[in-house]
């Protein structure tokens, strides 16, 4: 870890508390239950390994996805990540998808992220290819997805920053978003995994 990401990590209890109240602590919920019009099972993205996940593979597991970096003040939500993660491989998978969208956080290569997160985190949940997040041209398939009405059903909220979480239930169905403010142990997320 380098110096600003100890510091960080330092920080990070005194960060949460304060983004807590800010645009950081938004929490959605699909209170209508509705079903998206593109299914989530129809996409298929890139490992940081350069190898293919077919999302039709994901069927009948919640899925979590967060938008990672290596140097952000909520880089210690990789910890609660793999915590949870162990915790609950039966039902859930965590995609992790690195990032540079937010002060340029991440700009670290596929290599030299995956080794941040396996030395200092232990993370073995998995990574997928570095890609833009937020919406514009280039936007990862999967998060135009997650942010687009049209195809998920219900919400247009893109990540505010870096460790914004979306969970999709076993049927496909997009039921959450969390705020990078929001601890992936939160009783919150724990409850949209549990339902």
């Amino acid at each position: 870890m380098t110096i600003r990401q100890k510091l960080m990590k330092w920080l990070y209890p005194l960060i949460m508390k304060l983004s807590k109240k800010t645009d950081k602590g938004l929490v959605l919920k699909n209170g209508k239950n509705t079903f998206p019009a593109k299914s989530f099972y129809q996409m298929k993205n890139s490992l940081n390994n350069g190898q293919e996940l077919d999302f039709n593979n994901l069927r009948g597991k919640k899925v979590m996805i967060v938008n990672t970096a290596s140097n952000c003040g909520f880089t210690n939500q990789y910890e609660s990540l793999q915590k949870l993660y162990e915790a609950n491989q039966d039902k859930l998978v965590i995609l992790g998808f690195p990032s540079n969208d937010f002060k340029e956080q991440e700009k670290g290569d596929e290599d030299q992220i995956a080794q941040f997160c396996q030395i200092n985190f232990g993370v073995s949940f998995p990574l997928m290819k570095k890609s833009v997040v937020v919406k514009e041209k280039d936007q990862n398939q999967v998060f135009e997805w997650l942010s687009t009405k049209n195809e998920n059903g219900w919400n247009e909220q893109a990540p505010v920053w870096n460790f914004s979480k979306y969970i999709i239930n076993e049927f496909g169905q997009l039921t959450h978003f969390f705020g990078p403010a929001i601890d992936p142990e939160d009783p919150q997320v724990l409850m949209a995994i549990k339902k």
